[in-house]
């Protein structure tokens, strides 16, 4: 259905913008035809779903050097970022069987509880650190950077205290989330 009005709001948004050109280049002197452009903006505005806004600020608009100065290469390294991906894929791998076996055996054993809790807390960790790096660079924003670093750790520690407190102190994960299962 979109596909057949498409066409129809793309030419209806064409006429309002060239008939608004002409208007506005031939009688915008005349005081008749301004109701008519406002009109037909009103419409061409009510097609828009966005507005320009941007969620961030630009950053500092800052030219090191000149033009003629070479980008800074890193030394080269075979192993720099591999060790920390290798790391991630481990942790991601061990949860699968960490999250089925409690269930699958029926056996609720509060030392694989805590090795479960534990690594799903160091996975989100580094899943949300590896969000940080991406998305905040240090170049344009290093305070906040640093803040949602700060932010970071110190959720990761209130959620391992409170996960620690679950399990020695009420049910458990496991437990947890088979009564959730059941209900």
């Amino acid at each position: 259905m979109a596909s057949i009005i498409r066409p129809t709001l793309l030419r209806q948004t064409a006429l309002a913008a060239a008939t608004r050109r002409s208007a506005t280049a031939a009688f915008s002197r005349q005081p008749l035809i301004r109701p008519t452009i406002a009109k037909d903006v009103a419409r061409v505005a009510a097609f828009h779903a966005s507005s320009r806004r941007n969620l961030l600020p630009p950053g500092p608009q800052v030219i090191k050097g000149t033009v003629n100065d070479p980008a800074p290469v890193p030394e080269p390294n075979p192993t720099h970022g591999s060790y920390h991906w290798t790391f991630e894929r481990l942790i991601a791998a061990g949860l699968i069987p960490l999250s089925v076996a409690p269930f699958a055996g029926g056996s609720l054993n509060p030392g694989l509880d805590a090795v479960l809790c534990s690594l799903l807390l160091v996975h989100c960790h580094l899943g949300f650190q590896s969000v940080i790096i991406d998305y905040i660079p240090t170049g344009r924003y290093p305070k906040s950077r640093k803040g949602a670093m700060w932010l970071l750790n110190a959720a990761t520690v209130l959620v391992g205290v409170g996960l620690y407190e679950f399990e020695t102190n009420d049910v458990g994960l496991t437990e947890a989330v088979k009564r959730v299962w059941k209900a």
